[in-house]
C-alpha cells in the first residue's frame, strides 16, 4: 500500500500545476458557501444582539425600520422627529425609564447623539478619560472616534453644517471633548454624545449673545434691546457666555427622533405598550429585536438563493474536475498500459488512480474545513470593524 500511495504522490507532485487548481477549485466549492453560512450567523448576533438590549423603542409615525437603525446604530437617515415632551408622558406612567435620543447631526462623518446621562447607564458604557458632559457644548466620544481624530478630555470638534447656503444664522457649534467612552465594540464607539439640549443648540433653538454696546442697539423697549447685525451670535459655549444662551419656544415641543424606554419588567412593558396601541395614535412603540428579525429574515432568504447558486456553481465544477480526471485517464493509457506490463494487477492500477482523487478532494476538504475555522475565529471581529467602521 505505500508504494501505492507514493505512486500517486509523485504523479500529484509532477502535476503540481494541475493539481494546484483541482484543490483550489474543490476547495473554493466547499469553503464559499460554508463561510457565506458563519459570515451571516455572525452578522444576525452582531445586529440582534444591540436590539436584544432595548427593549422597547418609542418615535413618530413612520417607518420602524428607519427609526431603529437611527436610534440604535445611528445611521443616516433621519425618522419623523417627535416632541419632547413625550419623554415626560413615558415618566409619568411609571411603566419605563425613558431616554431621549435626538440623532440628526454629525462632526464629519460622525454621528452627534444627542441624549442624557442615563443612556449611558442604559448601554453600560463607562468612561476611559474624562468625566461626563456636564453644560451647553460638552460632548463624550466614542473610542473609535476619540482614536481617529486623536482627540482626548480638553480637546475640540466642529458639528457639520447641514447646509451651507442656511440662512437662518445657525452655525456649526464647537463643542469641548470632556471624555472618552471605554470600547464597546458596537456602534456608540462611533458616536459623539451630547446633551439633548447641546444638540438643540446645534440646530439654532438656543442662541447666546454678546453684551449689547450702545452703539449696537437699534431699539430699546419692555421686551428687550433690538441689536444690530454687528452682534456676534456664538459657535461655541465657554465659560464666559454660557449664560447668555437661552432657548426660544416651549421645549416640550423641541424635536427629538426617539425615545428609548426601559421597563422594569413584562407587565410594566405590555402596559407601556398598550398605551400606544391606539390606530390613530401619532406615535408608535416598537420591539426593536422584532424589526431586526424581519430584517433578518429578507436576508437569510437572499442567502437561500445566494447558496442555491452556489450550489449549482460548485456541482458544474465538480463535473469539470470529473472530466479533467477522466480526460487525463486516456492521455495516462500508455503509462497505465506500462504499470500492467510490469506486474501490476487492475486492483493496483485502480487503486492508485483513486488514491490520486482521494487525496484531491482530502486535501481540499481539509483546507475547506481550516479556512472556515479561522472564518469562524476572525469573522467577528472583521464583521464588527466593518459594521462599525462608520
Amino acid at each position: 500500500m505505500r508504494h501505492r500511495l507514493y505512486l500517486a504522490w509523485r504523479y500529484l507532485a509532477h502535476h503540481r500545476f494541475k493539481t494546484a487548481i483541482l484543490v483550489t477549485s474543490i476547495l473554493l466549492i466547499l469553503y464559499v458557501p460554508a463561510a457565506l453560512r458563519v459570515l451571516v450567523r455572525q452578522s444576525e448576533e452582531q445586529l440582534t444582539a444591540r436590539a436584544a438590549a432595548t427593549p422597547l423603542l418609542i418615535g413618530a409615525r413612520g417607518s420602524p425600520l428607519e427609526l431603529v437603525l437611527n436610534s440604535l446604530y445611528f445611521g443616516h437617515e433621519v425618522p419623523a422627529r417627535m416632541d419632547y415632551g413625550e419623554v415626560a408622558r413615558v415618566a409619568d406612567t411609571g411603566f419605563a425609564l425613558p431616554v431621549p435620543l435626538y440623532v440628526r447631526f454629525r462632526a464629519g462623518k460622525d454621528p452627534i447623539v444627542g441624549t442624557t446621562l442615563d443612556y449611558f447607564d442604559f448601554r453600560g458604557l463607562r468612561l476611559a478619560r474624562g468625566r461626563p458632559m456636564a453644560r451647553l457644548g460638552d460632548c463624550v466620544l466614542g473610542a473609535r472616534v476619540a482614536e481617529e481624530r486623536g482627540l482626548g478630555p480638553g480637546g475640540h470638534l466642529v458639528s457639520a453644517a447641514e447646509n451651507v447656503f442656511d440662512l437662518a444664522g445657525v452655525y456649526p457649534l464647537r463643542m469641548r471633548v470632556t471624555g472618552v467612552l471605554e470600547r464597546a465594540g458596537n456602534a456608540d464607539d462611533l458616536a459623539v454624545f451630547v446633551d439633548v439640549k447641546t444638540a438643540w443648540v446645534i440646530e439654532g433653538l438656543a442662541h447666546g449673545h454678546g453684551d449689547l454696546a450702545d452703539s449696537e442697539v437699534l431699539e430699546r423697549g419692555e421686551r428687550g434691546a433690538v441689536a444690530n447685525a454687528s452682534v456676534v451670535q456664538y459657535n461655541e459655549v465657554t465659560d464666559e457666555n454660557v449664560g447668555s444662551f437661552h432657548f426660544h419656544g416651549d421645549q416640550a415641543t423641541f424635536p427629538i427622533t426617539a425615545v428609548l424606554a426601559a421597563p422594569p419588567d413584562h407587565k410594566a412593558a405590555t402596559l407601556l405598550m398598550g398605551r400606544y396601541g391606539a390606530p390613530d395614535a401619532r406615535h408608535q412603540i416598537l420591539r426593536p429585536v422584532a424589526v431586526m428579525d424581519e430584517l433578518l429574515d429578507t436576508i437569510l432568504t437572499v442567502e437561500g438563493f445566494v447558496l442555491a447558486a452556489l450550489v449549482l456553481v460548485g456541482a458544474g465544477t465538480l463535473a469539470t474536475a470529473a472530466l479533467v480526471f477522466l480526460l487525463s485517464l486516456r492521455l495516462r493509457r500508455r503509462e497505465i498500459e506500462t504499470m500492467a506490463r510490469i506486474g501490476g494487477s487492475r486492483a493496483s492500477i485502480a487503486w492508485v488512480l483513486a488514491s490520486e482523487i482521494v487525496a484531491v478532494l482530502l486535501t481540499s476538504a481539509i483546507l475547506a474545513a481550516l479556512l472556515t475555522w479561522i472564518t469562524s475565529r476572525v469573522g467577528a471581529e472583521a464583521l464588527r470593524s466593518w459594521l462599525y467602521s462608520g
